[in-house]
């Protein structure tokens, strides 16, 4: 393991950021690799210490000189790559949106592929976004399996990566896992249609009410709990290119309320939600992804809450919550 060294794209992301704290914290080398910018996340879980063992490299994802470079002059054993455009962003430039999203993709494939002797681990994420609303499906947790029916164009990017990976191996043998997050929240999650519960969260820690934009039952994941899965996956051997649905706590956005309301009483009645809920499946089927990687371990969501209210009120005590931001 003291060789190994691990490059993550999209690492000034939310999952990127826990997953790059994870890997510092284990004393692993590990490199950023995401274009230029200010890594307001990362700044916000890792102290000073930690974030100067990060080895920040500039980069386009859609640059495949530079990111072959990356790869081959740092001696990168283990990629996982995170860097992507989300829902509103590809809505907003599709033709970008795909640039990032697939071509991006498929250089990180090429690379490893080109690299093979050197490159150990490849994990991706796809996306709960592959998915089509829950009436497509039976009743019940969805299978990892299931038709996949995206209703976004971001989530036809992440299907179309799924079938890249697909081919990379049947072709090549390129080793890789996907894994298809649900909704994330926890410090950092302040990007995407599904941030506002995470948003609501860092409202009650600086005693601002807060309406949530969607309704619903989903499955929440913290933040560094995601990323503990993806570093598992990273470091399994398995062949082929599997795909699996990440596990975490289902809860219905009246739970996500009464869990904001239990860590912060002093909200009671200030969080708020549309009761519209999102085009997603309400729960997923855990019985793959612990059957090829074993349990990774998910906290409980209410103790989740509880520690990201916590780590929004000590991060706005001592300058590091950029409010407006988070909150935007």
């Amino acid at each position: 393991m003291a060789e190994d060294r691990y490059l993550i794209t999209g690492a000034f992301g939310c999952i990127g950021s826990w997953a790059t704290k994870r890997l510092v914290d284990e004393g692993v080398a590990v490199f950023s690799y995401d274009l230029p910018g200010n890594p307001h996340r990362l700044r916000l879980i890792m102290d000073d210490e930690a974030f100067n063992k990060v080895n920040v490299l500039e980069g386009d994802i859609t640059d495949q000189g530079r990111f072959e470079q990356v790869v081959v002059d740092n001696g990168i054993t283990h990629i996982i790559h995170l860097a992507a455009f989300q829902v509103p962003f590809v809505r907003a430039d599709p033709i970008q949106g795909a640039r990032v999203n697939v071509v991006g993709t498929t250089i990180v494939f090429e690379t490893a592929r080109q690299h093979a002797d050197q490159v150990k681990g490849l994990v991706y994420a796809s996306s709960i976004g592959v998915y089509g609303p829950a009436d497509l499906y039976p009743p019940g947790p969805i299978a990892h399996d299931a038709s996949l029916a995206p209703p976004t164009l971001y989530g036809l990017t992440k299907q179309a990566n799924e079938g890249l990976a697909r081919i990379y191996w049947q072709d090549w043998q390129v080793r890789s896992i996907g894994l298809r997050p649900f909704f994330v929240y926890g410090p950092g999650r302040d990007q995407g249609v599904s941030s506002t519960p995470t948003k609501a969260m860092a409202a009650a820690a600086v005693g601002q009410s807060y309406h949530v934009s969607f309704g619903g039952s989903a499955v929440y994941q913290h933040a560094d709990d995601a990323a503990k899965a993806f570093i598992h996956a990273v470091r399994t051997p398995l062949d082929g290119a599997p795909v699996f649905n990440l596990g975490g706590s289902t809860a219905s956005m009246t739970d996500v309320v009464k869990a904001i309301e239990a860590a912060a009483p002093d909200m009671a009645g200030k969080i708020t939600f549309e009761p519209t809920p999102m085009a997603v499946p309400e729960d997923v089927d855990r019985a793959a992804i612990e059957a090829a990687l074993g349990d990774t371990g998910w906290r409980p969501f209410n103790q989740g809450v509880r520690e990201t209210i916590e780590h929004f009120r000590a991060a706005a005590a001592d300058g590091r919550l950029d409010v407006e931001r988070a909150l935007a």
